[in-house]
């Protein structure tokens, strides 16, 4: 199971007080030397935290795969055909959240994703979509034509322990409907080092995506020694 970490966040601590520090650029080359498969990067709309110079910067710089996280806008799929990342997941955004509140509505889906999914694709890039653990959801990802798609988390990993089983078995049955339609299977939001473990047991999930609790547990031990306690910990489960 590969590790992608999300460095929004390091962006939202330098936003609070404006300059340059701390730098994206400097947390991207610092997890990745600690052992991170990947950098993850959303990009919204009102730029909250990592700004188009950050994305840049890091999609020049470094060698892993880039995540580009992204609304279905005409604006951020043209961002992404010119900087041509790894990846690119289509979130739902909404000004008014906090963060992302859950999968992107594939069933009601603004008319302008077919097309987005199409030229992300043609320009090499592998398109996944943020999704609900709902059969029907991961069936119209593969119809839209995506790669991939990435399990909201988020439920599961705010749910208090005794309520997780049933969070898990949901994961589960998703993960396991993605690998029959073919489909790669990632997951993100939310996890941390008490919930990291049940996740890395669903053997199709192939990838996580990890930000704010990274991040937030830099504070304590550093980022580079929080990447590898969680690389550890999925190492423990996946060998």
């Amino acid at each position: 199971m590969r590790l992608s970490v999300n460095i929004d966040h390091v962006a939202t601590i330098r936003n609070a007080r404006g300059g340059t520090h701390p730098d994206p650029l400097a947390a991207a080359l610092a997890v990745l030397e600690a052992g991170a498969d990947g950098i993850t990067m959303h990009l919204r709309e009102d730029r909250r935290h990592v700004r188009d110079s950050d994305v840049e910067r890091v999609r020049a710089t470094i060698a892993a795969p880039l995540n580009f996280e992204m609304a279905a806008t005409e604006e951020m799929v043209a961002i992404a055909e010119r900087l041509r990342p790894a990846d690119c997941c289509i979130v739902p955004e909404k000004r008014a959240e906090l963060t992302t509140e859950g999968g992107l509505d594939l069933l009601r889906a603004d008319p302008f994703l077919p097309e987005a999914v199409k030229r992300l694709a043609g320009a090499g890039i592998r398109v996944s979509i943020f999704v609900e653990a709902d059969p029907a959801q991961i069936e119209a990802a593969a119809r839209l034509g995506a790669q991939a798609i990435e399990l909201h988390t988020g439920a599961y990993a705010d749910a208090a322990p005794a309520d997780r089983p049933a969070h898990l078995a949901k994961l589960r049955a998703g993960a396991e409907a993605a690998a029959a339609a073919g489909l790669a299977c990632h997951a993100g939001h939310g996890l941390g080092y008490d919930t990291i473990e049940d996740v890395a047991r669903i053997g199709p999930i192939s990838e996580v995506s990890i930000g704010h609790f990274l991040v937030g547990q830099a504070i304590f031990e550093g980022l580079p020694g929080a990447v590898r306690r969680m690389k550890a910990l999925i190492a423990g489960v996946r060998g």
